[in-house]
């Protein structure tokens, strides 16, 4: 349910899970983490790229596990911390809608590219969960605090468009073109030296 295909350095992992929205379990949690933090060894990754298949990047939690604890496993918050802390660079190419405890991943990573009808929503005011800890200081970088709280307190649904124009989003494309869009943001970061741009990532807060 996680494919993962390295090429160049550049290794992309793809939640595909159709039949359920793409929506990540106990186990799809624990095999991406694998690989964010098999990509920040030396020598390995130079960029990563996190995307689904179909037409919904993901639903957020898998329903079923949600019952068991999955809502609060830590397991999200140990995949969004491996991808935070990755020296190279991240890009979450969003083919589709993100919702839930997958919108983690994809604030953990560089930047974010969004097919149009990438919609983003994170019920957790709805469903009665917590946001994963760094969630909301995450979002709240990247749209501001009183945008975070319309995400995470009104529960507010975000078109693509929004969601670029509130800078969650730092390119839209159509869905064909998504991996273009991707490397065209990682072109100065592939042509430099892997210890520059660990250097500075280091430096950006």
């Amino acid at each position: 349910m996680i494919a993962v295909e390295e090429q160049d350095g550049i290794w992309t992992a793809t939640i595909d899970r159709q039949a359920k929205a793409n929506a990540v379990s106990e186990d799809m949690l624990v095999r991406l983490s694998e690989i964010a933090e098999a990509a920040a060894r030396p020598g390995a990754a130079r960029l990563l790229i996190l995307t689904g298949a179909g037409k919904v990047f993901s639903a957020g939690a898998d329903l079923a596990e949600m019952q068991t604890g999955l809502a609060t496993s830590p397991s999200w918050e140990r995949l969004s911390s491996a991808i935070a802390s990755l020296p190279c660079l991240s890009i979450a190419a969003l083919n589709g809608t993100v919702a839930g405890g997958a919108i983690g991943m994809t604030l953990a990573c560089d930047f974010r590219v969004a097919a149009p009808g990438a919609e983003v929503f994170y019920p957790v005011m709805k469903r009665g969960f917590l946001p994963q800890p760094s969630d909301p200081a995450r979002l709240t970088a990247l749209v501001g605090p009183a945008r975070a709280r319309r995400v995470l307190l009104a529960g507010e649904r975000l078109g693509a468009q929004t969601a670029l124009d509130w800078g969650l989003y730092d390119r839209i494309a159509e869905p064909g073109a998504l991996r273009e869009a991707a490397m065209e943001l990682a072109d100065h970061a592939l042509a430099a030296t892997p210890e520059h741009v660990a250097a500075i990532k280091r430096m950006i807060p």
